[in-house]
């Protein structure tokens, strides 16, 4: 008989395997502690993270806390109290239901757990290494859970080396802590990375803890939606057309109090949002869903942030015709008569008179053919004409005119030094000659001629290169001249997108900023680059933002290209600008004298060349 080739795991090997699944990063951390967290009915949560999570990560809470024997237990695999049978999945109202997290988080970290329930003396203090029990003994506690996560894929090299740079798993941490704590507005929620506190969220309403997380400033930028039917109930908000962003961010479902995303549902709102929006821009929004629990299937994704609903396309429907209506009853979405003046209406008090017939008045003593006589004082212009013909009769006109041939002569006879001209700094009667050797096509081309045949330019994409080699010289090389303001610019953004400025302080200095003021919802700007003009200064910190995101730069160098490519795509002129042909000069000249003139900064032609063999085939074939 053959040996037996399939053999059981070892628990801590199987635990390993199942934190590739749970254990990402250490967000997911992060997730699954501040879910157990919520369910344990706390009031008060607190998050410390050192490093982004790398070192530290521990949750503190007052809920329930468990006794001596669900401590031991909680790590075991697929030990939870979330459920008790298969049919449960489909009524879920807590988070974590699958009963490997802790035991996933344990395999792979040092993990030390200290809890104690309201109504026992003492409470438990457990500490676990990689799967294995390191010290349980009884402690003096506080009411409720402290989980400490130490030192994240301690035994796992390879993962631990596979983790971004501290700035972009902190970003991660945040989008965690803030989909947890937008779904909870009840509970208190305090966020300290690095000694520093960054949120302390007081308990509160919807709309209060969306201003607390992103900044009084979005206060003003919210528009209420409400819908109840019997298929779903819908509250929250939705941003103002005005303030949407190209950047994704600030979209937000939660259907039962649990953070999603859907595609689906995201089309719903942008096409509420139809003719609202400039192309590409991205509404803010913050909906919450209440649907029955066995209408939705929540173990269809192993992040558990997607959902199958039961009947899609009438939640999309009733979704679109709610944010629609929010719209519409909050005059956000304008009316058919665009310049319609609201002056002009007619007043409530009129609506019932009859209209009156004006009256026509005669002078019949009026003569146009009698000549006017001059009234007192009054000094009408046929009073001063008449008056004027008595005083100058026409036999006598000449003799305004006496003496000025004399004088004229006189002013002839005088001489004016004479300033010739000695040379000129250009020849404008060879310029006008010159033939124009650049041509724009379409406002969005420029053809020059070359030896070999002609070449064609695209506009945007050579502006973009320049523009690109220049602030990237400016970053890494040199200091770039930088102009003050005489009114300092304050803007507003989220603390996320704050401590993300702050981050690349130096190398914004360097391209030719300067910062005043930063605080925790806003940043004061009293100097810009001198090819940035005032109005753009917003424009271009959001496209930045945007643009990190979407490259997650690691290193140095790769923040110093992002920023550069970012200035170039916004600052860059756009298709459909005129330029003279001296500007269309300047910019071929300044192309070809780029280190790589071909290629723009996102890797596409800026130019193409066609040869006379090319051209003549044109026409020969």
């Amino acid at each position: 008989m053959a040996a037996s080739i399939i053999q059981l795991l070892p628990d801590h090997v199987a635990n390993q395997i199942a934190a590739g699944e749970v254990v990402q990063r250490p967000a997911s951390v992060v997730k699954e502690l501040l879910e157990n967290a919520v369910d344990a009915k706390a009031s008060d949560i607190k998050l410390i993270v050192k490093e982004a999570g790398k070192t530290l990560v521990q949750v503190i809470d007052n809920g329930l806390g468990m006794n001596t024997t669900d401590a031991r237990l909680c790590f075991e695999r697929h030990a939870t109290s979330k459920i008790r049978q298969a049919e449960d999945l489909f009524d879920l109202h807590t988070k974590g239901f699958r009963g490997e997290a802790l035991a996933s988080i344990a395999a792979i970290a040092h993990v030390e757990m200290k809890t104690k329930q309201d109504q026992e003396e003492l409470g438990n203090h457990i500490v676990i290494e990689g799967s294995k029990l390191v010290m349980q003994e009884v402690a003096v506690l506080p009411k409720g859970t402290s989980f400490a996560v130490k030192n994240l894929f301690f035994n796992i090299p390879a993962r631990r080396n596979f983790l971004k740079s501290e700035t972009v798993e902190f970003r991660h941490v945040m989008d965690e802590f803030q989909r947890v704590a937008m779904a909870h507005p009840l509970i208190s929620f305090t966020l300290i990375h690095n000694g520093s506190e960054l949120y302390n969220l007081p308990s509160s309403n919807y709309r209060q803890r969306i201003v607390n997380i992103f900044g009084g400033k979005t206060n003003e930028k919210l528009v209420p939606v409400t819908e109840e039917t019997d298929l779903i109930t819908i509250s929250g908000f939705v941003g103002k057309p005005e303030f949407a962003k190209k950047s994704r961010g600030e979209q937000f479902f939660f259907v039962n109090d649990r953070y999603i995303k859907s595609p689906y549902l995201h089309h719903a709102i942008m096409n509420a949002y139809d003719g609202l929006l400039k192309e590409g821009n991205q509404p803010s929004y913050f909906l919450y869903l209440q649907v029955p629990p066995h209408t939705i299937d929540i173990n269809i994704h192993p992040t558990k942030t997607e959902i199958k609903f039961d009947d899609e396309h009438s939640l999309y429907a009733i979704l679109r015709s709610a944010v629609k209506h929010s719209l519409g009853q909050f005059n956000v979405a304008p009316v058919l008569d665009f310049d319609r003046d609201a002056n002009l209406d007619t007043p409530y008090a009129y609506k019932n008179k009859d209209g009156e017939f004006p009256t026509i008045q005669v002078d019949g003593n009026y003569n146009p053919f009698a000549a006017e006589k001059p009234r007192g004082n009054s000094f009408s212009s046929s009073a001063v004409s008449a008056s004027f013909k008595n005083q100058h009769d026409s036999t006598n006109w000449d003799s305004l005119y006496v003496g000025l041939s004399q004088d004229s002569q006189e002013v002839s006879s005088h001489s004016f030094e004479n300033h010739e001209i000695t040379g000129s700094l250009f020849n404008d009667k060879e310029i006008e000659e010159s033939p124009s050797r650049t041509y724009q096509i379409h406002k969005k081309y420029i053809v020059s001629s070359i030896k070999s045949g002609m070449l064609v330019i695209n506009q945007s994409r050579a502006h973009q290169r320049i523009l690109y080699e220049s602030f990237l010289e400016s970053i890494t090389v040199k200091e770039a001249n930088s102009q003050q303001l005489l009114f300092p610019v304050k803007i507003s953004f989220s603390t996320n997108e704050i401590e993300m400025i702050y981050t690349i302080k130096q190398e914004l200095e360097n391209a030719g900023f300067s910062f005043d003021e930063f605080t925790k919802d806003s940043v004061t700007i009293k100097g810009i680059p001198t090819s940035v003009t005032e109005s753009k200064i917003s424009i271009i910190l959001e496209d930045l933002l945007s643009d990190i995101n979407l490259e997650v730069p690691d290193t140095s160098y790769s923040h110093f290209d992002v920023m550069a490519k970012s200035f170039a795509k916004t600052l860059s002129i756009k298709t459909g600008t005129f330029l003279s042909e001296k500007e269309q000069e300047n910019l071929v000249n300044d192309l070809f004298s780029c280190k790589e003139p071909s290629i723009s900064p996102t890797g596409k032609s800026t130019f193409k060349t066609l040869t006379l063999q090319e051209i003549d085939n044109l026409f020969n074939s």
